[in-house]
């Protein structure tokens, strides 16, 4: 079983979800997402892992996200443009395995892909 994190190691429910996976002796890829921002593709592809609209991906309380003139109802070409340049924007974290994938709020939530 191959896990990936989408990881951002100065946040506390990334460090909290990772250390539920280390307790179960899971050592997770690693992906620090603001380093190596996803392109589009990336993007979409873990929104279907999730099986949520793309605004669920998003972290709307981010000053970038209204600064952006972005809302909930912003169409999802303009959300998907602004994750790209704006990586920041990425709800984390995320837990990817297989063709399934949960964001980890609470960080609890991603053990039910283990």
């Amino acid at each position: 079983m191959t896990l990936t994190l989408w990881h951002n190691p100065r946040c506390s429910k990334s460090r909290a979800a990772l250390a539920l996976l280390r307790e179960r002796g899971l050592a997770p890829v690693l992906r620090l997402y603001l380093e190596t921002p996803p392109g589009a593709a990336e993007i979409r592809a873990v929104q279907a892992a999730l099986d949520v609209p793309l605004i669920a991906m998003i972290r709307q309380k981010e000053a970038i996200f209204q600064d952006l003139g972005l809302s909930p109802d912003s169409d999802e070409e303009s959300l998907l443009a602004a994750m790209v340049a704006q990586p920041r924007l990425i709800e984390r974290p995320i837990l990817i395995n297989g063709n399934r994938a949960g964001i980890g709020r609470p960080p609890e939530a991603v053990l039910a892909l283990l």
